[in-house]
């Protein structure tokens, strides 16, 4: 006897549709799941062995075979149980389900028959939308995150039993009764039982006289109706309330400045100051003044977040402001990169289309910051394995923050905090960060001990920052309404030679700036698209030297001369 059920599972960020095929024939009974499963899944045998007969179904003591196709896919979690549990029993004819072709299964069991939450359920769910399938039946825990793809019907399922209807058989499949002190050769009546068929009770325990098959008429007891739905989200251009704010700090209105282009094109930033002149402050207040995820944008963060189980409030919709990750500075290169034998996002992957903060960027291994520059360039990461290759996206806006040397009091201004460094150990300290890796950091600002005291009504408030950067981010939206980007920063070759052309004198500026600071061509097209951003800032159509030169003097750490004070 053959049967088939749909299920899926993670391949990357991605779902793939997987075919959870059983045979059951004569022979030693024995289970055997094929198709490159990983150990979670080999062990579902034992799970849904004890769940089924837990439930009060039959175990069929046959040789059975269980096929997860394609074959040639690597295969791991346990979200297939309830395809397998579902798939024996129908194939062994205990059990009738409705357009069981159509409905995608997932769901770990535990042994006495309830279902417990997997993780990556929304680009599964996503998937099987793709491949034609209208329902996903789930536990209660993942609906609301499947419930954010439309067009998809929600079943909820806590257990195994509440798969029947309520007026059919009282939610029970069959009911194994032990009647140790039952007389053999006797029969049971079906009103003594509870079982809509006579038992008779043979050496101590009841046998069934027939085996009636649990037709299961409909699923709409088991339909989820979700509170709230992706279409009933704020408009990306809400922003709510903001509880931290730039007006908290004071002071430091280059660094805003610095900030608004950064936000405004999605430019890299890290700036550069003294302990205590609130670089960690400003960086943190960044994510409030970009602008909210766009309807494709969050569907791509909310799926990479489900693939990394990291997606805990799924009832509230889509993920709609930008992510903001921090990793502390002993993360390896897996997890700043992603990997592990079937490799899984890393911190660049989860802050896709948000900002990634390396706080202390020098504190970092040098190996960790190498792996940076390829994700920094291409916008997606690249895992190979000996089955696979595995491409995560990883289009973020890269913020750090440095001291100026090591005992962090280089360009303090307070005579009673020397700096204390001599010239090759300052120069020690900043290799740490590689030339290529600052050569794509188009914002280096430093940050010296705020002044303004006490003028704190003069401070830039998020909001107004906010403002600029929405007005800057609809003129590029606008502009680049015909090709696949979004930003300033994205833009390159002929594209970057026609939207941020330079006329005859910025030209002859910026060749005069590329021969006398000895930048690269990399660096050569950033300023570029910094300058387009600028003019944006400003309203301004064309690209003029002010715009050029405000850009140049962004770049500190490649025109700055290191001395002691």
């Amino acid at each position: 006897m053959y049967g088939k059920m749909h299920s899926a599972c993670l391949y990357g960020i991605e779902g793939v549709m997987i075919g959870v095929e059983i045979d059951l024939s004569n022979g030693l009974p024995q289970s055997n799941i094929i198709g490159l499963p990983d150990s979670a899944i080999r062990e579902a045998v034992e799970r849904v062995r004890a769940a089924i007969k837990n439930c009060g179904y039959r175990y069929p003591q046959q040789r059975i075979t269980i096929n997860l196709a394609p074959a040639d896919l690597r295969k791991e979690g346990s979200a297939f149980d309830l395809a397998i549990a579902l798939g024996i029993l129908t194939t062994s004819g205990q059990l009738e389900m409705p357009a069981a072709g159509e409905l995608l299964l997932i769901g770990e069991l535990a042994l006495d028959g309830s279902l417990r939450p997997v993780t990556g359920v929304l680009p599964m769910v996503a998937a099987a939308r793709k491949a034609g399938l209208r329902a996903v039946m789930l536990p209660r825990e993942n609906a609301a995150e499947a419930a954010l793809i439309q067009g998809m019907t929600v079943y909820v399922l806590n257990h195994l039993r509440e798969l029947p209807e309520p007026d059919n058989m009282a939610g029970t499949g069959y009911r194994i009764l032990e009647l140790l002190h039952s007389s053999p050769g006797s029969t049971l009546a079906p009103a003594s039982t509870g079982l809509p068929f006579p038992v008779t009770v043979t050496t101590g325990e009841a046998t069934r006289k027939e085996r009636p098959i649990v037709r299961i008429r409909s699923l709409g007891h088991l339909q989820y109706c979700p509170v709230s739905g992706p279409m009933d989200l704020p408009p990306a251009g809400d922003s709510g309330m903001l509880t931290e704010d730039y007006s908290d700090v004071l002071g430091q209105q280059h660094v805003k400045r610095a900030l608004t282009i950064a936000a405004a094109g999605m430019h890299n930033i890290i700036l550069i100051g003294p302990p205590g002149t609130g670089k960690t402050m400003l960086i943190k207040r960044l994510p409030g003044i970009l602008p909210q995820l766009s309807d494709s944008e969050a569907l791509e963060v909310t799926q990479i977040f489900s693939a990394a189980g990291k997606l805990k409030d799924a009832h509230r919709g889509l993920l709609r402001n930008r992510p903001f990750r921090s990793p502390h500075h002993t993360i390896s290169e897996a997890g700043l990169i992603g990997g592990g034998s079937i490799p899984k996002p890393g911190e660049v992957s989860l802050a896709h289309k948000g900002v990634l903060f390396l706080d202390e960027l020098p504190e970092f291994s040098r190996h960790v910051l190498e792996v940076l520059r390829q994700p920094l360039e291409d916008r997606s990461v690249t895992i190979s394995r000996a089955r696979a290759a595995f491409t995560f996206p990883a289009q973020f806006l890269l913020a750090g923050s440095m001291n100026p040397c090591s005992c962090g009091f280089l360009g303090s201004g307070n005579p009673q905090q020397r700096c204390s460094c001599s010239p090759s150990r300052i120069a020690q300290y900043r290799a740490k960060i590689s030339g290529p890796l600052l050569d794509r950091i188009d914002l280096q600002v430093d940050v010296p001990r705020p002044r303004e005291w006490d003028q704190p009504g003069r401070a830039l408030s998020s909001a107004e920052m906010r403002g600029e950067v929405l007005a800057a981010q609809g003129i590029q939206a606008e502009r680049y309404r015909a090709l696949p980007i979004s930003w300033n920063s994205e833009l390159a070759g002929a594209a970057l030679r026609r939207y941020a052309a330079l006329d005859s004198e910025s030209t002859e500026m910026l060749h005069y700036v590329l021969d006398n600071l000895g930048l690269s061509m990399r660096a050569h097209d950033r300023i570029i698209k910094l300058s387009r951003t600028i003019a944006d800032l400003d309203g301004a159509p064309e690209i003029t030297v002010s715009h050029l030169a405000e850009a140049v003097q962004y770049r500190n750490l490649d025109r700055q001369v290191i001395s002691e004070e």
